[in-house]
């Protein structure tokens, strides 16, 4: 429920306060004062669309705050929560719009929001009647919506069970039809890996094979010129008996006894005694090695053969499948992963086409439940809401709902039709075709206190409803009836009704009148949005009666409007 809405350099008001609060509120004020921008005002705290255009003429920005008092565990705050908001004290949540240069900004208890959460939270908070709206209602769609609304909350548990269901079974089928259009090319693909598969387990490679035979390779093709080079480094570290010269080792012998000898006169040259033993010992080691590495070279013409012919295998698989063995190792792991992802297609298929027969089996007995409801429901709509046509002074009038047969969607397979038969007699013609603008207007607010009075309706009903000229095209007796309709509505909901009829005006809890600052002809003050009560309310009454707010006459059908709407 709104408590009150400020409005700063919105249009033509310059500043203006609300006092709202439970029951039936009545804005009420001659044209251009200013009723439009109040609307204007709420639409921006509801989060619609800002415009730069409705900044007041000569400042560089408009504000709109409004004060909501929400029980706790409320839907909408809990909503605020998520987007970092908190109410205060009291419980209540404050909701700021501001336009600057072009810009708007949103913000919820304190904290900034998206615009488009402003519309989440309204969206729960407020129903909005106006000429679009009562356009709406001639759709097959916002018919629909009614009668679901009507039907109550188990009816509307199946339908959005049945719409969860369409959107799964389109899910599945989607998914379905892209395998199967894809089934060509998956065994295409699976076949070239299986190839790749069984080519590399023909060939069977080992990680770093590839490095390891080549330089098994390189040693084979390559004997003679080993064997001649260690041999030539044998025999420059211990010597050869056919040459004169004496090998390392002799020579590193040689030191150690000329070192040993010189260290009996210097103990500091014992140290290079011990290197040069440690280098004689490294010496005789590699000398060793050499001889053993000379007498293993030998020339496999065999053996080099094989492990050409192994080289040539595994060449075969890194040019089809990687730079090297290891590469080769790794798309073959990768491949066996995938093979078994489309081999294990038909099944998936399988799958879905046992899904979908699931869901189609679900969703015919949903869309039949559906159908039920909506047939039952449909019989005591029209009742409910002729009945209220009858106190709306349309006697005589009959609204019928109809339930047909359509194809099937995500709202079922039923075609809602309301019809309105005007006048005994008449036949029943649909709404979009044979209403008028009156009659729409006294049609949505019957429809509104049919939804609000209905036994097991189980619509979570907005907290408000801001009727704007709901009472467009209809006088005297109707305008009495559609003002006694809001007070009945008002009693389970907050209405605020932008009015221009006395006759509905009468029946308000709480009368607000938006007026023009005397000697201006475009600006409405604070002072200028204000609450009236006693003879103040009678001569706002009498001005809407007859333009004469001073007329005795006028003044005098006003306090009978009162007393008839039981003194309010």
């Amino acid at each position: 429920m709104f408590e009150e809405i400020r409005i700063e350099n919105l249009g033509v008001i310059a500043a203006a306060r609300l006092p709202l609060g439970p029951g039936l509120t009545a804005i009420t004020g001659e044209t251009g004062a200013g009723k439009t921008m109040v609307l204007t005002g709420l639409g921006l705290l509801l989060g619609a669309k800002a415009d730069a255009s409705t900044v007041r003429l000569g400042e560089d920005s408009a504000a709109v705050e409004g004060r909501v008092l929400l029980a706790p565990g409320a839907s909408p705050l809990e909503r605020a929560r998520e987007a970092g908001a908190e109410p205060d004290d009291d419980g209540s949540l404050v909701l700021v719009r501001t336009i600057t240069g072009g810009r708007s900004r949103a913000v919820v208890g304190g904290r900034s929001v998206p615009q488009a959460v402003l519309g989440e939270i309204a969206a729960e908070l407020v129903t909005v009647h106006g000429q679009a709206e009562q356009a709406r209602l001639r759709t097959p769609s916002r018919q629909r919506l009614a009668l679901d609304e009507f039907a109550g909350a188990e009816h509307l548990a199946r339908l959005a069970e049945h719409r969860e269901t369409w959107a799964e079974r389109a899910r599945v089928s989607e998914e379905l039809d892209t395998l199967l259009a894809e089934a060509s090319e998956r065994a295409r693909e699976a076949e070239l890996l299986r190839l790749g598969l069984n080519q590399i387990e023909r060939i069977d490679p080992q990680p770093g094979e590839d490095v390891e035979l080549a330089a098994l390779a390189a040693r084979l093709s390559n004997t003679e010129d080993l064997r001649t080079g260690v041999t030539l480094a044998h025999a420059a570290l211990v010597g050869d008996d056919d040459a004169e010269a004496l090998g390392a080792a002799a020579a590193v012998e040689t030191a150690r006894r000329a070192l040993e000898q010189a260290a009996v006169h210097d103990p500091a040259l014992e140290e290079h005694v011990r290197r040069v033993q440690e280098i004689g010992y490294l010496v005789a080691d590699l000398a060793t090695e050499l001889s053993s590495y000379a007498q293993d070279v030998q020339a496999d013409p065999a053996r080099l053969e094989q492990v050409e012919s192994r080289r040539a295998e595994l060449g075969r698989l890194t040019r089809s499948f990687g730079p090297d063995v290891d590469a080769v190792l790794a798309w073959s792991r990768t491949a066996a992963e995938r093979l078994v992802e489309l081999d294990g297609g038909s099944e998936r298929v399988d799958g879905l086409r046992e899904r979908l027969a699931v869901l189609d089996e679900r969703l015919a007995a949903l869309r039949e439940q559906v159908t039920h409801g909506r047939r039952a429901a449909a019989s005591r709509l029209g009742e409910v809401v002729t009945a209220e046509l009858a106190g709306l002074a349309m006697d005589g009038a009959r609204l019928e709902v109809v339930v047909e047969d359509e194809e099937p969607g995500p709202w079922g397979a039923d075609a809602v039709e309301m019809r309105l038969a005007s006048h005994e007699g008449a036949p029943a013609r649909p709404l979009g075709r044979s209403a008028s603008g009156g009659e729409l207007s006294r049609i949505m607010l019957a429809l509104e206190v049919a939804l609000a009075t209905a036994d097991g309706s189980g619509a979570v009903r907005p907290a408000t409803f801001v009727f704007d000229e709901v009472d467009a095209g209809v006088g005297g007796k109707a305008a009495v009836e559609v003002g006694r309709r809001l007070a009945e509505l008002a009693r389970s909901a907050q209405v605020i009704v932008v009015t221009h009829l006395a006759q509905v005006a009468a029946f308000a809890d709480r009368h607000l009148v938006v007026a023009r600052q005397d000697g201006s002809s475009d600006t409405v003050t604070e002072s200028d949005v204000v609450p009236v009560e006693g003879p103040e309310r009678v001569r706002e009454l009498a001005r809407m009666l007859s333009g004469q707010e001073d007329s005795e006459a006028a003044r005098t059908h006003a306090a009978e409007l009162l007393t008839l709407a039981g003194g309010r």
